[in-house]
């Protein structure tokens, strides 16, 4: 049998027509998108593998030949073994051999229009699916959906709707697909105005619309469609667990995962996440071993994702080693077909400093580098302060973003290489306002504030807006420094700029008024805040505290137990530097024993410093001494130094006195401060002979005192004057106008 060929042009495609007996067929040949051998295919008889090995090459009158020599069936059979065998062609990726498979059947049904249609539309070629969709002799519901579904999900849901309305005839799975087509494409209205039209509803609807809505963290809408629903599946129940989850609703989320009927390895997987990635990274790893026990449901890669990065998260590296060795000896590993489980071991390790494992996940799986990655291995590298390795990483990565760029600038700003920060900032391609911001912040780390406020306003002149952290950042600058001035510049920028004020900007408000002693303004920003934390409170407290307003300070700490705020160790630290201040000595003690007895605070060095201060002000030297002894640690140099430094407020302290000198000067010999304390202690109780022998040994050890200075801020430049400097070229007319000696003019 000879055939003979011909080469029309139609569409635009390359056709031969092949004459077979009396009949023609058009063969269509295109190069194929996916290579494969020649000998073996998966999942294909030795027939149907030949037959695409003929097609592949064009060989579309073999092709035929070997449809011929196929076993003898009833013509029925025929078209449905084809058919299956295009179904199975399209499916793997190869998609002109399955439209020449098509092209040379002799007979063909509306099923093999349809298979022929579904694996043009699910290979992403719509344009030519539509063509062929067009040209069908004969169309059903099926085909109808089939080329709805390629519209939405390529992101063309006005044509998916035109072609929804006009659908000669719908079923439930034609309007789940409208529903799910306008959901993935962010219509959660449309979606709903859909369900709500549909004749009849299944799970699949319900299950679409809950789902749509907790993606998008409408969980209100979400639970009230859950609550309406009668037939619930484990997919109803676990999408509401991720909607609330990812909402940041985690207590919702686990109360339904208690309530839910039945689970599965993605009910599990999801309240692990929802877990690990709102910060719970114990209760994470707490609810994986209560999972270890369900012999029913084994863990996923999804699964060890999470796990991972709770491991990362809790700083817990024997743990996460644990973990991944668990994934060796279960074959889990092995999962990791899109790089995303490699690419949470290397977080892990990178946030853990173990950089040699990091490295060797990372070049193993190079193949699979993606920006994230990268990102990694710089900020480990940076971590534990190699940032020759972090450059050399970052020169080398394939894949480079803004946070790479950014985390190097945060990397030299930490170690004081600002000239280099400022270098990777200029060549940096793409500066946004977290990149700013960085800038900013890192010049005020290494106390370079003029330069901190040139950058803001250059910032700004280049059109970005800073961020809430922008002004948080240079609002606590201010107040460290008690730049007041500056301070009240920014606030004002604030109230012309921004509508409303967030939480942190509201928090560096009280900070910076408070540290500048401008208790009004602090209280007043305290007062008009919608919602305080306990940043709120403890940034009032210590303000009112640090400045000897003890009273009020006690009537805040009264407001916020009434509030219901927990307080913490910051708290205490304010009230008992308060008490300190005040003088209340019993009320300090009743606030020192309630930190643990009440409120489950352990209390830190800086606690007992500040009842060693207690005592001290209150002239219960002695008591302070005994408190010393009683020390659940042994005494460093800080507690010695507090200890001597309340010596100074008694008249007959010098026994104690050269005792915590002892203790302190074993521990840090050449301390000036803590020499001259006890100088001037013998001075005051009539030790001279003691007095004159510290000085001399003083002098043999070459110790001396820093000077004392003071400064001020005039047009952005900071003067700094030592105690009893003279050498300022305008030191005159600064002290006559400190002292009102200037005539006004």
């Amino acid at each position: 049998m000879r055939a003979s060929f011909y080469k029309p042009f139609r569409f635009g495609l390359s056709e031969n027509l092949i004459r077979i007996g009396s009949g023609y067929f058009f063969c269509r040949c295109y190069k194929t998108q996916i290579p494969f051998s020649r000998t073996h295919y998966a999942k294909l008889t030795p027939d149907d593998s030949q037959l695409l090995h003929c097609l592949f090459q064009g060989r579309c009158q073999d092709a035929r030949k070997l449809l011929e020599k196929l076993p003898e069936r009833s013509s029925h059979g025929h078209v449905v073994h084809w058919t299956c065998l295009l179904t199975k062609y399209s499916r793997s990726g190869w998609v002109d051999e399955a439209r020449m498979l098509f092209d040379i059947m002799p007979e063909k049904n509306i099923v093999s229009y349809n298979a022929m249609l579904s694996g043009y539309v699910q290979s992403g070629r719509l344009n030519e699916g539509w063509r062929f969709f067009y040209e069908m002799p004969e169309r059903n519901v099926v085909s109808w959906t089939s080329m709805l579904c390629g519209f939405a999900d390529a992101g063309r849901i006005d044509e998916a709707r035109q072609l929804f309305d006009a659908m000669p005839e719908r079923n439930v799975v034609s309007w789940n697909s409208m529903m799910a087509g306008l959901i993935k494409n962010g219509d959660l209205e449309g979606a709903r105005q859909v369900f709500d039209q549909m004749p009849t509803k299944n799970v699949v609807s319900w299950n679409a619309m809950i789902s749509g809505y907790a993606e998008n963290c409408r969980m209100d809408e979400a639970r009230v469609l859950f609550d309406e629903m009668l037939d619930r599946n484990v997919i109803t129940w676990t999408s509401m667990i991720s909607g609330y989850c990812r909402s940041g609703h985690v207590d919702e989320g686990y109360s339904l995962f208690e309530k839910t009927p039945e689970r599965n390895v993605v009910s599990w997987t999801a309240m692990i996440g929802g877990f690990a990635w709102n910060g719970f990274y114990k209760e994470a790893l707490l609810l994986f071993l209560e999972l270890k026990g369900n012999y029913d449901t084994k863990p996923n890669g999804e699964t060890f994702i999470s796990l991972v990065y709770a491991c990362a998260g809790i700083g817990m590296p024997h743990l996460g080693k644990q973990l991944h060795a668990q994934l060796f000896v279960n074959g889990w590993d092995h999962d990791d077909y899109d790089g995303r489980l490699s690419k949470s071991l290397i977080h892990m390790y990178s946030a853990s400093g173990i950089m040699d494992s990091a490295y060797f996940l990372f070049i193993k799986n190079s193949s699979n580098c993606t920006a994230q990655s990268c990102n990694s291995m710089i900020n480990g590298y940076i971590q534990i302060g190699q940032l020759e390795q972090a450059q050399i990483c970052f020169d080398n990565a394939p894949i480079r973003d803004k946070i790479s760029w950014t985390s190097m600038i945060t990397g030299y700003f930490s170690v004081g290489q600002v000239s280099k920060a400022c270098n990777m900032f200029q060549i940096m391609p793409e500066k946004d306002a977290i990149a700013w911001t960085v800038m900013i912040s890192g010049h005020i780390q290494n106390e370079l504030f003029a330069e901190a406020t040139n950058l803001f306003s250059e910032m700004r002149s280049e059109g970005v807006l800073p961020l809430s952290s922008t002004y948080s950042v240079l609002l606590g600058a201010a107040g460290a420094m008690a730049y007041l001035d500056s301070g009240k510049q920014f606030h004002s920028l604030l109230i012309k700029t921004q509508y409303e004020f967030d939480l942190f900007i509201n928090n560096a408000l009280i900070s910076m008024y408070a540290k500048c002693g401008e208790l009004d303004d602090a209280y007043r920003t305290f007062s008009n805040m919608c919602f305080r934390d306990l940043i709120s409170w403890n940034s009032l407290i210590m303000g009112f505290s640090d400045h000897g307003h003890a009273n009020e300070t006690l009537k805040i700490f009264g407001a916020m137990v009434k509030s219901k705020i927990r307080p913490n160790s910051v708290t205490f630290l304010g009230i008992l530097s308060a008490c300190s201040h005040a003088g209340l000595v019993q009320r300090g003690c009743d606030f020192f024993h309630a930190m643990s007895n009440v409120y489950a605070i352990q209390p830190a060095l800086e606690h007992y410093i500040c009842m060693i201060n207690l005592l001290g002000r209150a002239g219960k030297v002695k008591e302070a001494e005994e408190f010393v002894s009683r020390l659940p640690f042994k005494p460093d140099r800080t507690v010695w130094g507090a200890l001597l430094g309340i010596c100074g407020f008694g008249e007959t302290n010098a026994d104690v006195a050269r005792y915590a000198a002892k203790n302190f000067l074993e521990l840090d010999p050449l301390n000036a401060p803590a020499h001259v304390v006890l100088c001037n202690i013998y001075a005051a109780n009539g030790h001279h002979i003691e007095e004159r022998q510290l000085r001399r040994e003083m002098g043999f050890k070459g110790v001396r005192k820093v000077p004392g200075c003071s400064w001020i801020l005039v047009q952005g430049k900071v003067n700094v004057f030592l105690s009893g400097d003279k050498l300022h070229p305008e030191v005159d007319e600064m002290l006559s106008l400190v002292f009102g000696t200037i005539s006004e003019s």
